[in-house]
C-alpha cells in the first residue's frame, strides 16, 4: 500500500489572484471555472487528477516555506524560464545557479511563496511532457 498526492494547498491572501497567477506559470494546470469555488479559495487543475488549492488565510507569509515546488523548465533553459517567471511578478529569492548539479533559482510569487526553478530542462532529466 501507499499515498499518492492528490493537491497541494497554498495560504492566500486573494486565492483567486494566485491560482490565475500560477496559471501562467504551469503549463499543465488550469484554473477551475469560475462559480466552481467560493471568495475563500480557488483550484488549478493538472494531470492525473491532481490539483493546486489556493486557501484565503488572514495572515501574511513571515518566515521560508517548509515545503515548496520546484519547476523544471520545459522547452526552454532555466535562465529564460526565470526571465518569463519573474516579468510575470515573481522575484528573486536566491539564485543557486553554477552549483556541481547544475543548481536552481529560489523564487517568490506575488505573495512570497518561495519555488525553485531547477537548471535541468525536463527533457534533459527525461521527463515526459505527456
Amino acid at each position: 500500500m501507499a499515498s499518492r498526492v492528490a493537491n497541494i494547498c497554498v495560504d492566500a491572501h486573494d486565492p483567486v489572484a494566485q491560482a490565475r497567477w500560477w496559471e501562467q506559470v504551469l503549463d499543465d494546470f488550469h484554473v477551475v471555472p469560475d462559480g466552481a469555488w467560493g471568495d475563500d479559495e480557488a483550484e488549478l487543475r493538472g494531470p492525473g487528477g491532481r490539483w493546486l488549492e489556493f486557501l484565503r488565510v488572514p495572515e501574511s507569509k513571515t518566515v521560508k516555506n517548509r515545503m515548496h515546488l520546484c519547476l523544471r523548465p520545459v522547452g526552454t533553459t532555466c535562465d529564460a524560464e526565470v526571465e518569463r517567471i519573474v516579468a510575470l511578478g515573481a522575484s528573486v529569492v536566491d539564485d543557486r545557479r553554477g552549483m556541481a548539479d547544475g543548481g536552481w533559482v529560489v523564487l517568490g510569487d506575488p505573495e512570497g511563496n518561495e519555488f525553485c526553478v531547477l537548471s535541468t530542462s525536463a527533457e534533459d532529466a527525461g521527463i515526459s511532457q505527456a
